[in-house]
């Protein structure tokens, strides 16, 4: 693992809290902004270094040993920026997808699209295998994308539950963790859970996700040290099929009322010029243009050692 300075990590945290921003919104994976920035992989292989042996390696090398080999400072880094993001960033676009959904969808269309483009250049070697494995992914990410939202749900261990499977789909480019919460019907109780600071449920749900999470990094790190092309392109099709989710312009079909929010079941993506409603045309192209720019900004940046 690299060796950092205070600045780095700081950059780190940083990404970290793009990573959290992105998770909050249905349909957007912060796997993609590991992925873009340039840390996806280090993540991989630093999760799956969480096993028994650092006991042993602590006992044997000391706590200094244990932490190199665990590669702490950089999760440390990461995970601090991820939870200041989830913690004061979940708010903000709480309230954007209820006041300015378009725009956000928007924003995050560019920056899902510039991604396709990041991940894929990865692929060194193309074959009709990898073209098969790039289809199917997307196949697999549009058809997620088209599932109806699941009720609202409450019990601890079904929370348990979600927040492992959540976790698998967040650090995977292309498939939303957020999205997979709506899926379930766990969005709404741990979002409110969150902003509420119910400590209960919040506690429930990240055992879980630390359950999925040091379960499916190493069938990851498994893939990318065997099957690398083939990991690459497929998530690339993830993110390819992941753009019908957030088209920025839909048409509401179904809806539930939960409390005092309004929880949208199921939506059909239509032209800006058949919107119901203004298009917010102009801002909407600005929106994408930035988010598409960004994409740019954080690869030159993650190209810089």
């Amino acid at each position: 693992m690299e060796n950092r300075n205070l600045l780095q990590y700081i950059f780190i945290t940083l990404k970290g809290i793009a990573m959290g921003a992105a998770d909050v919104v249905p349909g957007v994976s912060g796997g993609t902004i590991a992925f873009i920035s340039g840390i996806y992989e280090e993540l991989i292989t630093s999760i799956n270094n969480i096993k028994p042996s650092l006991i042993t390696t602590w006992k044997n090398e000391g706590f200094k040993a244990s932490w190199q080999k665990l590669n702490g400072s950089f999760l440390v880094a990461l995970f601090l920026g991820i939870f200041i993001s989830l913690f004061s960033l979940a708010t903000l676009v709480s309230w954007l997808m209820e006041n300015e959904p378009i725009l956000l969808w928007s924003f995050f269309f560019g920056l899902v699209a510039a991604s396709i483009f990041f991940v894929g250049k990865e692929i060194t070697k193309w074959n009709p295998a990898t073209v098969i494995i790039l289809l199917l992914g997307a196949a697999v990410a549009y058809f997620v994308t088209t599932l109806p939202a699941s009720e609202h749900a409450t019990s601890l261990p079904y929370l348990f539950m979600s927040g492992a499977l959540a976790v698998c789909a967040m650090i995977l480019p292309g498939i939303s963790g957020a999205f997979i919460l709506v899926l379930l019907g766990s969005y709404k109780t741990i979002l409110d859970a969150v902003h509420e600071r119910d400590v209960k449920v919040v506690i429930t749900v990240a055992l879980g996700a630390i359950f999925g999470l040091l379960s499916f990094a190493k069938l990851l790190k498994w893939m990318f040290s065997n099957y690398k092309n083939l990991t690459l392109a497929l998530l690339t099709g993830f993110i390819v099929g992941s753009l019908n989710k957030i088209w920025p312009w839909k048409l509401i079909l179904e809806t539930k009322t939960i409390g005092d929010k309004i929880i949208t079941l199921k939506e059909q993506n239509v032209s800006p010029f058949n919107f119901e409603g203004e298009p917010k045309l102009m801002l909407a192209i600005v929106a994408v243009t930035i988010g598409f720019s960004l994409i740019f900004i954080l690869e030159k940046i993650a190209s810089k050692k």
